[in-house]
């Protein structure tokens, strides 16, 4: 697939405050187009509000950051559009009801009549749905996702793929809108350590084609660029994206 040029991101003082207190603050980041920054920290240390934040999908209480060269929080609408997220709980999840194909076929078809042009709009059915095939085999490719490998192909159903295969699909659906920013919340989650190697194999391949990679994690690959949040602040994922609005 083309690859996008990544986006630069860097925050001073970064900091966000909620109703309950304060999720992170006094986050620093300097970091290249096409890097693979681990956001590392324990549950509940304030890792999903940043990687939110960063995005455009959280408004910041103090500081100042920027992603492609987009100030937040008053450009956060165009970090938005360059950015893209894969799984974050009470966020962008995957239905479970859905299957492969469902899930694809969605999303190419939002990214058509939201992120495309005119002009492929309004060109033939017949191209529009080669445009929209290749745009997802190219984003399976780029994910490590086999479908025909799976039980069912692309009609397995979500709730049957297995932790990784889930992580790949969700990466697949953000990576369809060829983001200049991929953000992965929980990248490490319930994985054996032979698939925690895979996972961070995959995003590494996507930083080096050109995407800058945000990854939530727990413990972070000795390679990535690290941001370590706190440990007392109770993090909130949809409650706080709900309490503090978006940006």
């Amino acid at each position: 697939m083309d690859s996008p040029h990544g986006a630069a991101v860097g925050a001073e003082d970064f900091g966000l405050k909620g109703p309950r207190g304060w999720a992170f603050r006094g986050v620093d980041i300097t970091a290249a187009p096409g890097a693979l920054v681990a956001i590392e920290g324990p549950s509940g240390s304030g890792r999903t509000c940043l990687l939110l934040a960063l995005t455009g999908r959280m408004r910041p209480s103090e500081g100042h950051a920027e992603t492609g060269g987009l100030s937040l929080p008053s450009k956060a609408a165009a970090v938005r559009r360059i950015s893209a997220l894969g799984p974050v709980p009470g966020v962008s999840e995957l239905d479970p009801a859905f299957t492969v194909a469902e899930h694809l076929r969605e999303r190419a078809l939002l990214q058509r009549r939201y992120g495309g042009s005119l002009r492929a709009l309004l060109s033939p059915r017949a191209e529009r749905a080669a445009a929209a095939r290749a745009r997802i085999d190219e984003a399976l490719d780029a994910a490590g996702l086999d479908p025909a490998a799976l039980p069912k192909a692309e009609r397995t159903s979500v709730r049957d793929l297995e932790r990784l295969e889930s992580l790949r699909l969700s990466i697949a659906l953000a990576l369809i809108g060829r983001p200049r920013l991929l953000a992965v919340d929980d990248t490490d989650l319930k994985l054996s350590d032979a698939e925690r190697a895979e996972a961070w194999d995959l995003l590494r391949s996507i930083a080096a084609g050109g995407t800058t990679v945000l990854a939530v994690c727990s413990e972070a690959p000795e390679d990535a660029l690290v941001v370590r949040t706190g440990t007392t602040t109770e993090e909130r994922t949809a409650d706080a994206f709900a309490e503090t609005g978006r940006a």
